[in-house]
């Protein structure tokens, strides 16, 4: 079983915490399902989870080379030199970063409002840009976006591999049986 899960903005990706933060307890109630992946704090959208070993260990290996889609809203109006250096690969702290697909696009249409807002500044613009990598270091794309002068301002996970983020509202999950 596979279960696609919508993360919320502000959600740990673990089942328990002693701080007392949400966590995924709070939406999801399948029992010996664990996450295949990790998804920030402050970032939205799918996360998959699943109750067999084997298929987390190849959701998350590192050889897998599947893309994983993240829709970003960045600071300021992307340009074709921004998204010509994502796609040939980014110098970070950690070492260049591998090729990924990158173009701009129009916000998204089904898009649910975030709690808390995303900033908004009046004198600066946004945009949108849809991101595909497949790597998984910590912050990846926030770093990516930052290092060709474009900050992250909204994250959205939507796809990895053939699984698809779809319609499924923030909060909410689907079940998928293989």
């Amino acid at each position: 079983m596979i279960v696609l899960f919508n993360k919320p903005f502000n959600v740990l990706t673990k089942f328990t915490d002693e701080q007392g933060r949400p966590t995924l307890k709070d939406y999801i109630d399948i029992p010996k399902v664990y996450a295949a992946g990790r998804l920030d704090k402050d970032s939205e959208g799918l996360l998959l989870l699943t109750d067999d070993g084997q298929l987390n260990h190849q959701l998350t290996d590192p050889e897998n080379k599947e893309y994983k889609t993240y829709y970003v809203q960045v600071e300021g109006d992307i340009d074709e030199a921004a998204l010509t250096a994502l796609e040939a690969g980014v110098s970070l702290k950690d070492g260049l970063t591998k090729p990924a697909l990158a173009k701009e696009i129009s916000e998204p249409d089904w898009l649910w409002e975030r709690t808390p807002a995303v900033r908004f500044r009046a004198n600066i613009p946004t945009s949108w840009i849809s991101l595909s990598i497949k790597e998984g270091r910590n912050r990846q794309v926030r770093r990516m976006t930052a290092a060709v002068g474009f900050p992250t301002l909204r994250l959205i996970r939507t796809q990895i591999g053939p699984y698809k983020l779809a319609d499924i509202p923030s909060g909410e999950y689907r079940i998928f049986h293989k």
